[in-house]
């Protein structure tokens, strides 16, 4: 068993969403990385899968398909062993025999890294909720 700080208090949760858009014949997955508050491997397990199925949901999306988001299961659930704070290693990897070169190919550069990436034409098919859709156009409307 893996080492959990009596103190811990913060887990990190992957929870898998599949999203299935009617008339489309596979579904996108979403892998979203949560933070959970617990004070035990038992307790984030538990609140994890309630939060996983506070995804479920069924609507329309823009173009009046139904789309079905459901909650999967996780794919991983880690202990986060320092208190939150600006700098605080939330988790690790670790990578064996690794020289120069692979440490290199490892690192991502500046405008490539998620918050600064450009968002490319893509073929997502949409599952945009037809009711947030409508939401923004009333909003830009009151700008």
């Amino acid at each position: 068993m893996v080492y959990i700080p009596e103190n811990a208090k913060w887990y990190l949760a992957d929870i898998i969403e599949e999203i299935k858009i009617e008339d489309e014949i596979n579904s996108i997955v979403h892998i979203n990385l949560v933070l959970i508050k617990a004070y035990s491997p038992e307790e984030a397990y538990k609140k994890a899968k309630i939060v996983g199925k506070m995804y479920n949901s069924k609507y329309k999306n823009t173009e009046n398909k139904i789309v079905i988001t459901k909650f999967r299961g996780l794919r991983d659930l880690n202990v986060i062993y320092e208190e939150l704070e600006d700098g605080s290693e939330i988790i690790y990897s670790r990578k064996n025999n690794m020289n120069d070169q692979k440490i290199k190919k490892l690192i991502t550069p500046k405008r490539s890294l998620g918050v600064f990436a450009t968002i490319k034409g893509c073929s997502t098919p949409n599952f945009m909720p037809k009711s947030v859709f409508e939401d923004l156009k009333k909003w830009n409307k009151n700008e």
